[in-house]
């Protein structure tokens, strides 16, 4: 194993994290870009945070007090490592330095799963003794180009994803039961290959090593089924209270129609599905939408339905055929809903808008629309989803006026 990785952790006193002393410090932050808020004290992330919100909400609603986190630490359940050479030909693998491609080497990081940053050091100290050489992006030489680990929060299930340049993959079978007799706790082993010179980390093309393919996590006592490219919550313990809060807030009493919106795998249809009469999801992803039928049909759910289309598209369909949700949840990208989904969610005329939201600044600026369509913004409860980043998860519940 090389050991000249970079330590990513380090103390320092300030006593940020409840119950805890000690203030971690990650060494490589610098570099990595990835926590904006190493080295500050906990209660003060969610104090810079509470003032942003508010901040960003005023004139619009009040904002609730931010949920964080007892023990913010480790809560990453999906750890992506690329892998490469240092300049004397060593094996390293990390994160990309911010806004470039050039490896920060990590043996561990501060928000990220224990068990996946040791799995991933114990692969690339076993690259050697394989053959197996690291992906160069300017040559195009190599093979092994990521290791994505993605562990269930409920079950401990593990699935290693090693991303190959080449199908050929030598001695694969061997390499996986090494692996294997090192961390037996792994379930799954995935090779996804892809051969494109591309920003992009997972191809198209998979086959599986060793066990199922997938593994499943249970949310909000909900069974998912999660494979190595559907979007699924990188924090668990927080999501049970996103979701948990967000079918409060949407005030379900067993009749509604209820339309989930870039729905995902879907995690948030299929939680609210037990309080609704009937759900309709929708999302653009077809991988996301094949996982969301095989989880309805695993949890035997009988009142819901999938579709892969773009959300705006559908929205504006079941708009033109006069169908009419009571409540919508929507879960858009960082960059937020538009103008034209907005319209027509607002001539279908649900009573009650749940808006879950992972970029603030878009919220905002939708939630302007939402207004000026009729709808009225009633509360904001923020959730501190990624605690050491400047990232804020919040929900605002919305009601049609005169409704």
């Amino acid at each position: 194993m090389n050991t000249k990785n970079t330590p990513a952790v380090r103390r320092n006193t300030g006593g940020s994290v409840p119950g805890k002393p000690e203030q971690p410090v990650c060494a490589a932050a610098k570099k990595c870009g990835g926590c904006q808020y190493t080295g500050v004290p906990y209660g003060e992330q969610l104090k810079k945070k509470q003032k942003q919100m508010e901040a960003l909400m005023k004139g619009i609603c009040p904002v609730r007090p931010i949920r964080g986190m007892e023990q913010p630490l480790h809560y990453r359940n999906k750890v992506h490592a690329v892998f490469g050479l240092d300049r004397r030909g060593n094996i390293i693998s990390g994160t990309y330095e911010a806004l470039s491609h050039r490896i920060v080497p990590l043996d561990s990081c501060l928000i990220e799963d224990e068990k996946a940053d040791e799995i991933i050091r114990t692969i690339r100290g076993m690259l050697r003794s394989f053959k197996i050489k690291t992906y160069d992006e300017d040559t195009g030489y190599g093979l092994l180009r990521h290791v994505l680990v993605r562990r269930g929060f409920s079950t401990g299930e593990i699935m290693v994803v090693l991303v190959t340049a080449s199908p050929v993959f030598p001695s694969r079978n061997n390499f996986v039961k090494a692996l294997r007799e090192k961390h037996p706790e792994i379930t799954t082993v995935v090779q996804n290959i892809n051969g494109a010179k591309t920003s992009m980390v997972l191809g198209e093309r998979e086959n599986v090593l060793y066990g199922r393919g997938y593994i499943e996590d249970v949310l909000c006592g909900v069974r998912f089924r999660i494979s190595s490219r559907s979007f699924y919550q990188v924090n668990p313990a927080q999501t049970e209270h996103l979701y948990r809060t967000a079918i409060e807030m949407a005030g379900l009493t067993g009749k509604e129609t209820v339309l989930d919106a870039y729905c995902g795998i879907g995690t948030i249809g299929l939680t609210a599905a037990g309080k609704a009469g009937k759900v309709i999801g929708v999302e653009l992803n077809r991988d996301a939408v094949a996982d969301a039928v095989r989880n309805k049909k695993l949890n035997g759910i009988k009142n819901a339905e999938f579709y892969c289309n773009d959300a705006t598209k559908f929205m504006v369909q079941m708009a033109e055929s006069d169908i009419r949700p009571d409540v919508v949840f929507l879960d858009p990208p960082r960059s937020g809903s538009t103008e034209e989904f907005i319209g027509a969610l607002a001539k279908m005329g649900p009573s009650r808008v749940v808006y879950i939201s992972c970029g603030p600044d878009t919220l905002a600026r939708d939630l302007k629309v939402f207004q000026k369509k009729g709808y009225q913004a009633v509360e904001c409860r923020p959730f501190d989803m990624f605690p050491f980043t400047e990232h804020i998860e919040t929900i605002v519940l919305l009601q049609k006026l005169n409704s």
